[in-house]
């Protein structure tokens, strides 16, 4: 593994070499074309390193609400095929990314990081999950087909949960929950051979405690291994649902990820840690910094609290310190990950109140 040092050098030069794309004439964006004119000052000379990405006003989620999507296009990439990925819009509007190997290549590196006794290449998986415009149905399906396997789904309108709970229809909530994990456990009994699940932390524990009143288990129905995801992952949750739902035999890898970012892996977690998660980005494709709730350009302390400010750059999306709707504290580096990292993921306080978390 590179040290803390030759990490950082490698995402100072993988910043120049992505300004240097989409701020170039002839491979760049239309919308950041367009946005270079107006700076004052051209990024292609004077962004030199990680840190002169300050240099740029800071990134509008709003930029990324409506469109028309195509000016996110960079002209290097003209011809390819293209995806569209939404948010799930819980702030306004949904954001929007324009996607062509992106979601491929990320989930492709994260495959990397799976032990192969609990995620076998070849194993068959079930994406139990949201559908629709969301990035991570695709993606799961590329982690499998990547891995050799066959990806089984389930029809889930994350939207359509977060306007129950606002409406206060639980009833109407537990029910479309019924019916989502009914197509998971069919889909689990039909004798398709699934080792592998992605899910989030609230379908997991339904989809446990169902099988449980069938008189089965997620490990007796076959699977091993579970990559899950979403901001309710705490260590009580963790500790509870490998001791209490999965039990032995079952391994569990959580994630921290989302339209914008792509997927950021945790460090082995279990009782040599207390189920503490701390997650670290794909760096250098994307870089998470816990920064002060009073000023986005200061870079909180180890251990201390912060708003988690994302930088994604690749040759298809370039976003220099968006500030996300999550905060938590600021983590060092670790031999697997040579770079910062962020524990106790949560939604930020000043939107938390305004933001319904539905199946995450």
């Amino acid at each position: 593994m590179p040290t803390t040092q030759e990490a950082a050098q490698a995402l100072d030069a993988h910043v120049r070499e992505i300004i240097e794309w989409h701020f170039n004439p002839s491979t760049g964006s239309p919308f950041w074309l367009e946005k270079a004119s107006s700076l004052g000052w051209d990024p292609r000379k004077e962004v030199n390193c990680f840190a002169d990405l300050r240099k740029f006003p800071p990134f509008e989620d709003d930029w990324l609400r409506g469109g028309p999507v195509r000016r996110w296009l960079p002209k290097g990439l003209a011809g390819k095929p293209l995806f569209v990925f939404e948010t799930g819009g819980t702030t306004g509007v949904p954001k929007s990314r324009l996607a062509s190997e992106d979601f491929k290549i990320d989930y492709e590196m994260f495959s990397g990081t799976l032990p192969e006794k609990y995620f076998p290449r070849g194993a068959n998986w079930l994406m139990l999950g949201p559908s629709g415009p969301r990035r991570l149905r695709l993606a799961v399906e590329h982690l499998c087909q990547h891995r050799g396997g066959i990806c089984f789904t389930v029809d889930l309108d994350p939207r359509w949960v977060i306007k129950l709970i606002k409406w206060g229809m639980m009833e109407a909530l537990e029910k479309y929950k019924a019916h989502v994990i009914d197509q998971a456990i069919t889909a689990l009994q039909a004798g398709h051979d699934i080792q592998c699940l992605f899910t989030t932390p609230k379908l997991l524990e339904s989809l446990a405690e169902e099988l449980a009143n069938h008189g089965s288990s997620v490990r007796e129905v076959g699977i091993t291994g579970i990559f899950a995801g979403g901001t309710e992952f705490t260590p009580q949750y963790t500790r509870f649902a490998i001791e209490e739902l999965l039990g032995n035999g079952v391994y569990l890898t959580p994630t921290y990820g989302n339209t914008l970012m792509g997927l950021a892996c945790s460090e082995p977690v279990g009782p040599h840690n207390n189920y503490k998660i701390i997650y670290h980005a794909p760096q250098p494709r994307a870089t998470i910094e816990v920064v002060s709730f009073d000023d986005p350009n200061r870079i909180v302390g180890y251990g201390e609290t912060g708003r988690v400010r994302l930088t994604t750059l690749t040759r298809e999306t370039c976003i220099p310190g968006f500030l996300e709707r999550d905060e938590g504290e600021r983590e060092p580096p670790c031999d697997l990950y040579p770079w910062d990292g962020v524990s106790g993921v949560r939604p930020f306080r000043k939107l938390a109140a305004s933001t319904t978390v539905g199946v995450y």
